[in-house]
């Protein structure tokens, strides 16, 4: 069957794949915002994970097509590999909570979970939205479809699991073929410097958003892709041709940051939300099937019920105005002085700081570069890249916007 998308037309899916999407735990994704809060600032951002993940693996199947034929692997591998790839990059974001990335502070401990040590980062912390992926994948009724479904070429649980986590699973390792290591490369279209998720969500957050800077040629960046081996390990490459897309690829991102990821509005209502979290009221659940039962619609209604203060201001749209608002980049102690001057004064407001990792430089397998200097890491290559590693930062001082005029009034400010 195909599924008609506004930014790759027709995805093509098999009836086993199509039987995974229509799972309750990937159609949940239905009623998950891709952005959060954003459609109070961007009216058409109403989008949703569910149609970002069909994207970001028609995205990766392009990336796969593009570097395979060069690897010249049997061909049962490469049915395997681009299955398994293709189903990892639509799960990918399977365990988003509602409105995405909004209450990820109200998850559990990541013990609760019971994620297997071998799929989880390790340390005390609190669970995050891939942790629940893990766990819908390794530990729910989808697990035993894909068995069911997939068990017979080869390609288990396990093995998608292991391409979003970016660890091999105990047993037989999936991912070599012709006596070399493809999970490095695999993993960087799941998640790395050109991954399908970022090659789908800037063009699908742009289009939704109404907004240009998420634009970038993604047909020449994949019309130029590359393999490069070291080491009996093969990596994701791109021919020196086309940098100067992934350098526009990487200004894309940053903008679409300043513009739409860190928005002054949807940033204020998840101030917000976090405050009204803080109550107990509201709470994610560890058990897989009890959290099917959560999304933006069971959250909404959650807080259309309440009575406490901070859900009656996200339901009657009365968020917090921003009063003073940094470059960005620049450094917020001067605006968390201004805060504790208006806390002194009796004037309610919060200071934040939205920070976005641009890239994975040097924290995952680079992006290699082919050119007639050689196979060079794309770090060598180009200065801009370099120049993009640090997060994007941008500081607001927010204050009750009944007493905005009286907090400008007080701190001086023209």
């Amino acid at each position: 069957m195909h599924i008609r998308d506004p930014i790759h037309g027709a995805i093509e899916l098999t009836a086993d794949e199509r039987a995974l999407v229509d799972s309750p735990q990937y159609q949940r994704l239905r009623n998950v915002k891709q952005l959060g809060f954003a459609d109070l600032a961007f009216p058409g951002a109403t989008h949703t994970r569910y149609a970002h993940g069909l994207g970001a693996m028609a995205m990766a199947t392009k990336v796969f097509d593009a570097f395979a034929p060069q690897l010249e692997l049997e061909l049962d591998d490469r049915a395997r590999l681009r299955q398994t790839l293709r189903l990892a990059v639509l799960f990918h974001d399977l365990g988003h909570a509602p409105l995405s990335h909004a209450t990820e502070a109200i998850m559990p401990h990541i013990a609760e979970l019971r994620v297997p040590d071998w799929a989880r980062e390790p340390g005390e912390r609190r669970a995050g939205h891939e942790d629940y992926t893990l766990k819908l994948l390794l530990d729910s009724a989808l697990s035993a479809e894909i068995r069911r479904r997939f068990s017979s070429r080869g390609i288990e649980p396990e093995h998608i699991a292991g391409l979003i986590c970016g660890r091999p699973s105990p047993g037989p390792y999936p991912y070599r073929s012709r006596g070399r290591d493809l999970l490095p490369i695999l993993r960087q279209v799941v998640s790395g410097e050109l991954d399908a998720d970022r090659m789908d969500y800037l063009q699908r957050d742009s289009f939704f958003t109404g907004v240009n800077y998420g634009k970038f040629d993604a047909d020449w960046i994949v019309q130029n892709l590359a393999a490069v081996e070291r080491d009996g390990r093969v990596y994701l490459a791109l021919l020196h041709r086309a940098v100067f897309a992934f350098e526009d690829f990487l200004l894309s991102r940053y903008h679409m940051f300043l513009s739409v990821y860190f928005h002054s509005t949807s940033v204020g209502y998840e101030v917000l939300l976090q405050r009204w979290c803080e109550s107990g009221e509201y709470s994610l659940p560890a058990d897989p099937d009890e959290y099917l039962l959560h999304d933006d619609i069971a959250l909404l209604s959650a807080l259309r019920a309440s009575q406490n203060p901070w859900a009656r201001r996200i339901v009657r749209r009365q968020g917090y105005r921003v009063l003073m608002e940094n470059a960005p980049g620049e450094d917020a102690r001067a605006l968390r002085r201004m805060e504790d001057e208006l806390e002194a004064a009796g004037v309610d407001g919060f200071v934040t700081v939205s920070r976005g990792v641009l890239s994975h430089y040097g924290k995952e397998a680079t992006l290699w570069v082919k050119s007639p200097r050689g196979e060079l890491p794309i770090g060598e290559y180009t200065p801009l890249y370099e120049r993009y590693a640090e997060a994007a930062t941008l500081a607001r001082l927010y204050v009750e916007p009944e007493r905005w005029d009286e907090a400008r009034r007080l701190l001086t400010i023209d």
